[in-house]
């Protein structure tokens, strides 16, 4: 397996860790895990986490990948899209474009490029079906860039484990610690890290629809923790990173 030793990971909540940890104790999140994981087999890889929450593709082409290079990594993950994906409006279309711009980008690099699909979330959230066609168009241009352009990819979509309701944390789009840790798992799988499988998509047996009362729960919670949230920034113009920097923002060792 290839040697990494400057690990970069770019991207919004999701790789910034939220709900796994907290702001106060502090973070952690899968990029952190995997970051963990390479150097326990290539001790001394260097990690820079630019992931801020709320952040959307072209603040990626604008702000992050700039900083993400100038660090001359050897190994990038990208994980981003969700808020383009959420975002009401005719605003999607632009986000595509965007996104294969960044992949262009990214693939003129020389660093190995990890990036990941989204899950199906219209399995466990009924909120989800209104968004389920942006979901499947996000992860097909995803799928082609990786294989235009020989990304690492983590494929989400169909895994048996992303229906589980506790690989979600309580507003059911961002990942609990197990779904995190599920992540990580993955993404050591994608890069083909010793000792990992696909053992990650199986947890809890087959894929099972959840029941309906499991999805109207589902649904009040994503109601409390994300929606209500999300439109009190709305409503003032603000998201939820405003004034916020990366919590990693140079290279440093893992245990830093």
């Amino acid at each position: 397996m290839p040697r990494y030793s400057r690990y970069v990971a770019i991207g919004d909540s999701q790789t910034e860790g939220l709900w796994d940890g907290d702001d106060s104790k502090g973070l952690v999140g899968f990029a952190d895990r995997l970051a963990t994981m390479i150097d326990t087999h290539h001790p001394g890889v260097t990690y820079a986490n630019l992931a801020i929450r709320g952040r959307r593709i072209k603040d990626l082409l604008d702000e992050q990948l700039p900083a993400a290079l100038a660090l001359q990594p050897d190994l990038i993950s990208v994980c981003i899209g969700m808020n383009d994906v959420t975002r009401p409006g005719p605003h999607f279309g632009s986000a595509l474009a965007e996104l294969d711009a960044l992949h262009t980008r990214l693939a003129a690099s020389d660093a190995t490029i990890l990036t990941t699909t989204f899950p199906d979330i219209a399995k466990i959230l009924p909120i989800g079906r209104v968004i389920a066609s942006r979901v499947e168009q996000i992860n097909d241009e995803i799928r082609k860039a990786a294989v235009r352009n020989g990304f690492r990819l983590v494929d989400l979509y169909d895994a048996p484990s992303m229906t589980e309701a506790d690989t979600w944390s309580p507003d059911r789009v961002h990942g609990s610690i197990k779904g995190h840790r599920l992540f990580a798992a993955a993404a050591a799988e994608a890069l083909g890290l010793p000792g990992s499988s696909h053992e990650w998509a199986t947890v809890g047996g087959p894929a099972r629809r959840p029941s309906l009362r499991s999805q109207a729960y589902s649904q009040v919670l994503w109601t409390q923790n994300m929606l209500m949230p999300w439109l009190w920034y709305h409503v003032r113009g603000k998201s939820a990173g405003d004034g916020r920097g990366p919590k990693r923002p140079r290279l440093e060792g893992v245990a830093a």
